[in-house]
């Protein structure tokens, strides 16, 4: 718990950010520019197919597999899984077969189950590659150990749901970096044609000066799982990982990233602060879990320019997820990639340049094909530590700053101490059912 005065960083925010961005640019030139290398073997130990282990075997951990698969630089085939659950890995198993055929070369002794199946797949010699695709609460520790088996890494967003685990995925990067390995994240509009070619126009001046920024991911919210019979709490919180924030981290965290990361993008930096308000208005039962169904936050970067934040779990209400810049010489709808002058349209990107989760998987194959080592672990997890300090911001009522948020001590799980589903949850319901929820203007402590 903490308390209410700031908190010191553990890295100096400038420092870190201006080393992190000079590291970030650089693995964008070389992985965009053809024939500079700076590791001469095409695929790991030399072979022509890139070996890929899939570690959560979720509709998101599915769908990543078989972009893998299905990326056009080279050979990748899919020869190992693992999930806690055993109907998931059967399931992607079968389907990826189905849809992949002959790529799919998972012996059955490579199928593992449990709180340390990650561990088998990371371990395996029959892996050059894992996709991390598990709940985000464990992705940290998850990341950590395949960095330090020396394994390439597809993880997907968000990469922890608090400080310190933002701060261990920066830690195990910077191993990352030191033994070349590639690491990319999913937050694909950075791959994506449309958006890259709107970015660069807008931060080579097509607008001026950007002075307001706008972001926004509301919809009606996703699946809730029924609680089964003999289901023990963690396996119930563990089924329904979004609504518990040591697994997710709310939906800012597990959606609105995207969002977040477009802007932060756009501006090559974080916000400085943070204030914002929201609440569990529709979304209350007890199947909602703990986390609120919507979110406003206004944050502030260090030039004073304002990103005004939304993202809501409510239906029939209005929909709509997009960025949008406004600057001293017009406007651009990035995620719509056109910009206008005095309402006037006078660039579009028009057609095509979409299909980030199968473009990303495109550009990491190519990548690897060509023997570079990209690295998108910094702006993976500062994203990351975006939508945490903005939760903070919400969840406390109060104006959080970075130094604060990123300084957090405030550890929602030990998750390295799971071994199974009789394990205590790290969040129980009372004798009603309920879980807690933080209450706006009164929860601090349990929030930074």
């Amino acid at each position: 718990m903490s308390d209410n005065s700031p908190k010191k960083t553990i890295t100096p925010r400038r420092d870190f950010l201006k080393a992190g961005t000079a590291a970030v640019a650089a693995a964008g030139v070389v992985s965009s520019t053809p024939g500079l290398s700076i590791a001469r073997s095409a695929y790991p130990g030399g072979s022509e197919t890139v070996r890929v282990g899939l570690i959560g075997c979720g509709g998101r951990g599915r769908g990543a597999a078989g972009n893998a698969m299905s990326a056009n630089s080279g050979s990748v085939n899919l020869t190992a899984v693992a999930d806690v659950f055993e109907d998931r890995v059967n399931a992607a198993a079968e389907q990826l077969k189905v849809n992949h055929g002959d790529k799919v070369q998972i012996k059955p002794e490579n199928k593992f189950i449990g709180y340390d199946a990650f561990e088998k797949v990371i371990g395996s010699d029959d892996v050059d590659l894992v996709i991390l695709t598990t709940p985000p609460g464990f992705r940290p520790l998850h990341f950590e150990k395949a960095v330090e088996a020396g394994k390439h890494v597809f993880m997907e967003k968000p990469v922890a749901v608090d400080a310190p685990g933002v701060r261990r995925v920066l830690a195990a990067n910077k191993i990352a970096k030191d033994k070349n390995l590639l690491v990319q994240v999913g937050l694909q509009r950075r791959h994506e044609r449309a958006y890259r070619e709107t970015i660069s126009r807008l931060k080579d001046g097509a607008i001026g000066d950007i002075n307001l920024l706008r972001c926004y991911w509301n919809g009606g919210g996703v699946w809730d799982r029924p609680r089964q019979e003999g289901d023990t709490e963690m396996k119930y919180q563990m089924r329904n990982w979004y609504y518990f924030n040591w697994l997710c981290g709310d939906h800012i965290n597990e959606q609105h990233i995207h969002n977040l990361d477009v802007c932060n993008w756009l501006m090559d930096g974080y916000p400085v602060k943070a204030q914002g308000q929201g609440g569990r208005e529709v979304r209350t039962g007890k199947n909602f879990g703990q986390i609120f169904d919507h979110h406003l936050i206004e944050y502030t970067y260090d030039n004073d320019c304002k990103m005004y934040s939304q993202c809501r779990h409510i239906k029939d209400a209005w929909r709509n997820v997009s960025e949008h810049a406004h600057g001293s010489e017009g406007y651009c709808n990035i995620s719509g990639g056109y910009i206008q002058n005095n309402g006037e349209t006078v660039w579009e990107y028009g057609k095509g340049g979409r299909g980030g989760h199968q473009q990303e998987h495109h550009d990491l194959f190519a990548d690897m094909a060509q023997g570079l080592r990209p690295n998108e672990g910094d702006y993976g997890a500062l994203s990351t530590m975006t939508a945490i300090m903005g939760r903070m911001a919400t969840y406390s009522g109060k104006e959080i700053t970075w130094d604060q948020a990123f300084g957090s001590d405030l550890s929602l799980a030990d998750v390295d101490a799971m071994t199974s589903f009789d394990d205590p949850a790290p969040l129980e319901p009372d004798a009603e059912g309920k879980y807690w929820v933080p209450v706006v203007g009164k929860s601090w402590d349990e929030v930074l």
